[in-house]
């Protein structure tokens, strides 16, 4: 089950003390994967996409500027975030 912590305006904080990106935007998409594998019956909390600049990005491989969001998000993950889709701008 997933932690009724896990939202979007909490990631989005996350995000912003962990990365200072330049432009970021969590969505909670969850509602679009209901019955989907990890989807947790309520519609909320477990499916999210990321948009993101950030200047620690700034001459890293895709992989890399990946690595940082999924680790500034690990404990929502940790927490039952099941997947998360990241668009760096």
């Amino acid at each position: 089950m997933t932690d009724p912590a896990v939202t979007a305006p909490a990631m989005e904080r996350a995000l912003q003390e962990k990365l200072q990106p330049s432009a970021v935007q969590v969505l909670d998409e969850s509602w679009q994967h209901e019955g989907h594998p990890g989807a947790n019956g309520t519609g909320f909390g477990t499916h999210f996409r990321v948009r993101i600049a950030s200047p620690l990005f700034t001459g890293l491989p895709r992989v890399r500027q990946h690595r940082l969001v999924y680790d500034a998000l690990q404990d929502f993950i940790d927490r039952g975030a099941h997947a998360i889709a990241i668009e760096i701008l």
